[in-house]
């Protein structure tokens, strides 16, 4: 019994703090105002305009499930937002990781552009943010932010858009390779370790399926391998010491197969975006074969790239929020611990 009564405080103090919420509106009671032009449309305008998640998030205040939204450990540069009229709310330097499951931002971008009203649904009394210009709901904000401002405005992903920096800095030279190399949980946590990368997205390539889903690849009958889609510096890692990481830690040389997966979209792989990358690639596993660095030769594929399926967005950091999870205990964090050690001059820790 006294097991039971600690799940439930637990259980009751997470809710407490969470994004969820079913507000009516005889529960609303305005506290700011705000001078943003409003934008009014018909709910069938709406749903038309939105995706179902974004109507549901937006429109219906609906909340969605921890971890699961795009923007969640999102640290690309940038602008936040409205989803429904693409209002600017936040911008990167706002946002911090709360661990709570949604994006978190500290402080609003200025000029009244998010209205907070009280909230007394779900047993509590919590304050609701929504859009100035559309009224679409956000999330909540809460006093325990740890920055100076002490907000935590706890948001939606469903509820944002974003609108990256375009600009790249002189000093950088950013390129993008596909590499598949078994399941991309393992691969993607590699990469994104590795100073000079900007960004590592899990997703599919490689076959003849338009917008495939992970149960169809798991098919093995779409022709896609998992992989992933890399940008990075050249200036600061070169595809040469990408490939070096890549070979140490997969096997190239089983065809269809990395250790218990076993499928065409478990492949060795590498999907060139241009006839540099073709040529190292080549010269890569030519050298490997000639010092004879594995047992049998590499089988790796090396094939043009010719279009990129993001995976769903509970594939993306997936050993970053499951490392107590069996298979990332058994699989990945071998490799990992294997790429800390042999490579542990090329990890951003060294920055």
């Amino acid at each position: 019994m006294k097991n039971i009564i600690i799940y439930l405080t637990i259980l009751l103090s997470f809710c407490m703090t969470s994004c969820a919420q079913n507000t009516t509106d005889q529960d609303k009671v305005k506290i700011n105002q705000t001078s943003t032009s409003k934008m009014e449309l018909s709910e069938q305008e709406w749903k038309s305009k939105l995706s179902p998640e974004q109507y549901y998030i937006l429109r219906e205040k609906g909340t969605e499930k921890p971890f699961s939204g795009e923007f969640t450990l999102s640290k690309d540069k940038g602008t936040y937002k409205c989803a429904g009229c693409g209002e600017a709310l936040f911008s990167d330097d706002m946002k911090f990781e709360s661990h709570c499951g949604w994006p978190s931002f500290d402080k609003e971008i200025a000029g009244g552009k998010i209205v907070q009203t009280e909230d007394n649904s779900m047993g509590m009394r919590r304050t609701e943010i929504t859009c100035a210009k559309c009224g679409g709901h956000l999330g909540h904000i809460f006093d325990d932010g740890p920055t100076e401002t002490g907000k935590r405005y706890c948001v939606n992903s469903g509820s944002l858009s974003f609108e990256p920096i375009k600009n790249k800095t002189k000093t950088e030279s950013v390129d993008t390779i596909t590499l598949a190399g078994g399941c991309f949980w393992c691969i993607e946590a590699i990469f994104e370790d590795l100073k000079g990368v900007k960004s590592v997205v899990s997703g599919y390539s490689g076959g003849k399926i338009i917008n495939p889903s992970y149960k169809d690849v798991c098919s093995g009958n779409t022709g896609h391998a998992e992989v992933v889609q890399i940008m990075y510096d050249s200036k600061t890692i070169s595809l040469e010491e990408l490939l070096e990481v890549f070979f140490t830690l997969h096997d190239p040389t089983t065809i269809n197969r990395q250790g218990a997966d076993e499928g065409t979209q478990y492949r060795s792989a590498i999907f060139y975006h241009n006839e540099n990358q073709n040529s190292i690639a080549q010269k890569v596993i030519k050298t490997l074969n000639t010092n004879k660095a594995f047992d049998n030769p590499i089988v790796t594929e090396i094939s043009a790239f010719t279009k990129f399926y993001k995976a769903e967005n509970y594939h993306q950091e997936y050993y970053e929020l499951n490392k107590e999870q069996a298979y990332c205990k058994a699989v990945i964090k071998p490799k990992m611990d294997k790429l800390h050690k042999v490579f542990s001059d090329k990890l951003k820790k060294h920055e």
